[in-house]
């Protein structure tokens, strides 16, 4: 910020670090188009790619799946971004959390930064696993395979207290200049990824004496070769077009259709500063993820696992290649592969450490920041410790966004739809109330709504085979038909928050009267 504001301005922010915590965002504080470019291309090329893009492959993906289902979805996410979160943040200008509170009442909003908290730590502990995984390749102690739930070794529990401990230091005294060096390293991550991807196309060419002499050569290796398809490994799901999609659609839904990036973009000149999002779509979660799945891909090539009996040969015998992105990269970039781990696991988990720190503290807030800060830290490395997490990312990452998402459809329908339905906006604030009910509900609602939709059936396949509940087959073909897995069911989701959302405020405004003037949410 710039020193010569005004006394007045400087007093009012100086309790919340000149972040304008609670109140819209001056003129002179916005920013161009570039900060925005440079922010999202560092924030979604990071150590969250190395996992996903190698489960993509663990998931039995096929070439037309991965290449054009990651187009598709990403373009999605951009316009979502672009319609849903970038017009609101730059006519209010308001930090999510602010604008909750506006809507929800403070109590709500405690519910929903422990909620988001909560998630962020178990976000941070998968990047501190990741980084972990470097460390192994450098000591050599046992590491975990594709299915392991807990710890296998000593040397892995005190790799992560090691890389969770400098993280968790780092994020409670010195996020400034972490940042810093995480926008130098950006740039190298992004070349080392591509790196990444050119090493494992070459020694796909070179395995295979395949003659490359067009892009329809291209598009046969890949297709027939590196992502062929077939069956899964063991433990995961078979992913399709509409998988690849909708994972890259909703990966970030907290940010966009959840309106956690309202923080981001209320310092956008003109809302349409948010294409700045395609930089981390198409560099992260386009080039980073398929770079990344490559390097599985040729280690399960290498290991004879190019057809579905190999690998259910391999699954029986307990000799799967374990997709660790510490040993993948060193086998493709050596030295700088480990050091491309460890910088993107540590440029991801130290602001998500921070910010669950934040979220934390604003629950408690006569507590100090270092010390939530370092418990956030500690949660997030004991976290680390269990590898099932970050085996598990692509549902994780689905539900996070599934658990805030409805929250993004309150905040959309009570800025533009409440007033041509005659709802009052704003309601927490005008009526003075800490818990806005037709919110809460919408919230709970939904999810009750949207993880019955996704857990009843396999509920009730784990009752049934205990025997505690025996049902019909006419039943059970019923309860399959409402079957959904959890990355389809956002998109519906996001609707029956809003209708919720619609009909409990009016049986809800009915009955208690706004006690505060009506007040423009207009900059």
């Amino acid at each position: 910020m710039s020193e010569d504001v005004s006394n007045q301005h400087s007093a009012q922010d100086s309790s919340h670090d000149g972040e304008f915590e609670r109140r819209p965002v001056p003129g002179r504080a916005l920013l161009g188009l570039k900060s925005f470019v440079g922010m999202y291309a560092g924030e979604h090329c990071a150590g969250t790619e190395l996992m996903i893009g190698i489960l993509f492959v663990a998931a039995g993906v096929s070439a037309f799946d991965v290449v054009v289902g990651l187009i598709v979805g990403n373009l999605l996410a951009v316009l979502s971004w672009l319609v849903l979160t970038a017009p609101i943040a730059t006519r209010a200008r308001l930090t999510l959390y602010f604008q909750l509170e506006k809507i929800c009442g403070r109590r709500l909003v405690t519910l929903y930064n422990l909620a988001n908290g909560v998630m962020f730590c178990f976000l941070a502990g998968a990047m501190i696993t990741v980084s972990a995984t470097a460390v192994g390749v450098l000591v050599r102690f046992p590491m975990p395979s594709l299915n392991d739930v807990r710890p296998n070794s000593t040397g892995w529990v005190l790799a992560v207290l090691g890389v969770g401990a400098v993280i968790s230091v780092v994020a409670a005294y010195g996020y400034k200049t972490v940042s810093r060096v995480a926008n130098i390293a950006a740039p190298w991550m992004v070349l080392v990824f591509l790196a990444f991807g050119v090493v494992a196309l070459r020694q796909f060419i070179v395995a295979t004496d395949a003659q490359i002499r067009s892009p329809a050569d291209l598009w046969h290796l890949a297709s027939t070769v590196i992502w062929r398809g077939g069956e899964p490994l063991p433990g995961k799901v078979k992913f399709t077009f509409c998988h690849v999609m909708f994972f890259a659609w909703f990966c970030n839904m907290a940010m966009h259709v959840g309106m956690a990036d309202l923080s981001v973009l209320r310092y956008a000149r003109k809302s349409w500063y948010a294409v700045a999002s395609s930089a981390g779509m198409y560099v992260g979660h386009f080039m980073a993820w398929l770079s990344a799945s490559m390097l599985f891909a040729f280690q399960l090539y290498q290991a004879g696992l190019d057809n579905d009996a190999a690998v259910r040969a391999a699954a029986e015998a307990g000799t799967l290649p374990s997709p660790l992105p510490g040993p993948l990269a060193y086998g493709a970039c050596g030295i700088a592969g480990l050091i491309c781990v460890v910088v993107a696991g540590w440029t991801t988990a130290n602001p998500t450490i921070y910010r669950a720190g934040l979220a934390f503290q604003a629950i408690v807030p006569n507590r100090s920041r270092f010390a939530i800060t370092l418990l956030t830290g500690g949660i997030a490395t004991v976290a680390a410790m269990f590898p099932a997490l970050a085996m598990k990312l692509l549902e994780f990452v689905a539900l996070y966004g599934l658990i805030l998402m409805p929250m993004g459809a309150v905040i959309f329908i009570d800025f533009w739809v409440f007033d041509r339905l005659g709802l009052r906006r704003d309601y927490a604030e005008r009526a003075g109330i800490s818990f806005n009910w037709a919110a809460g509900l919408a919230w709970f609602g939904t999810l009750a709504f949207c993880l019955a939709l996704v857990y009843l059936g396999p509920t009730i396949d784990w009752l049934e085979a205990r025997g505690v509940l025996s049902l019909s087959a006419s039943t059970k073909a019923l309860l399959d038909r409402f079957h959904i897995q959890i990355y389809f069911v956002s998109l519906p989701g996001w609707f029956v928050a809003a209708v919720l959302y619609i009909v409990a405020s009016k049986l809800y405004q009915r009955k208690t009267t706004a006690t505060t003037p009506a007040v423009s949410t207009a900059d």
